[in-house]
């Protein structure tokens, strides 16, 4: 996809998503996107692509890093319920409580029972969450394991992005048909009307971004605010200049 052609696409989809966040100030709504699927599939990507225009005051993002000695003492998802959204908020997971489903019993991370306990809980977990009146959207980011290692290779060969691959990343490259199987089964187990989940084809970055965000936009309703205009009153006299009391505290202009 040519980027002049994505940029234009891409900054509609961005004032939409202002509308978004105008109308859960609005009306008090808490909206849950979580955002699972391959390693490099570009869960981060999308999800800066989706808050970049965004007051920052109304959006979270979400992504947890390893649970510490006391974390994995708690019940399992404990760690979770204080990122959920309040009134009027929108709040990304950047990967969530479905690492219990994928990434720990491929990694062997967790026990068999602990597995089989989350596909028991996580149904009314999510049952809970939905009848206290938060909306719940569930995307799997796809990507064929021939474009994911071409991924793969870039982040290693950059310096910028290298940061990127995990010791996790590295090992669950051998897993990938084993990834695909439990992804299924979470599917499975897990899906439902009131927090479904949705599957997008992240082989072609740019096309699955705009794909997830015109479709996360899609299963809104009505979300139509009007956009107060803002008219500007003429400044009195001419512009100021920034000027310090002490113009030593100035840092010089980079050459």
């Amino acid at each position: 996809m040519k980027r002049k052609a994505y940029e234009h696409e891409l900054e509609a989809l961005q004032i939409e998503l202002i509308g978004v966040q105008r109308w859960l100030r609005t009306s008090g709504k808490r909206l849950l996107v979580i955002f699972e699927g391959r390693d490099a599939a570009g869960k981060g990507g999308t999800i800066k692509a989706i808050t970049d225009k965004l007051d920052t005051r109304g959006v979270r993002t979400v992504a947890l890093s390893k649970p510490d000695e006391r974390e994995a003492s708690q019940w399992y998802f404990q760690r979770y319920v204080a990122h959920l959204p309040a009134a009027g908020e929108l709040v990304l997971f950047d990967r969530s409580w479905y690492n219990r489903a994928v990434v720990e019993p491929a990694m062997g991370f967790c026990s068999q029972a602990q597995y089989a306990r989350f596909l028991d809980d996580c149904p009314a977990f999510e049952r809970m969450l939905a009848d206290s009146g938060i909306m719940i959207f569930k995307y799997w980011l796809a990507v064929d394991q021939a474009e994911q290692e071409a991924r793969f290779a870039e982040r290693a060969a950059d310096p910028l992005k290298r940061w990127k691959l995990s010791p996790v990343d590295l090992a669950a490259r051998a897993k990938y048909a084993e990834i695909g199987h439990l992804r299924d089964v979470m599917m499975e187990r897990t899906h439902a009307a009131h927090a479904p989940w949705f599957v997008a084809d992240y082989n072609d970055q740019k096309q699955g971004r705009l794909t997830l965000m015109r479709h996360l936009l899609d299963q809104l309703p009505d979300v139509s605010v009007p956009d107060t205009k803002v008219k500007l009153p003429k400044l009195r006299g001419k512009p100021k200049r920034e000027k310090l009391a002490d113009a030593s505290f100035w840092i010089a202009l980079h050459e």
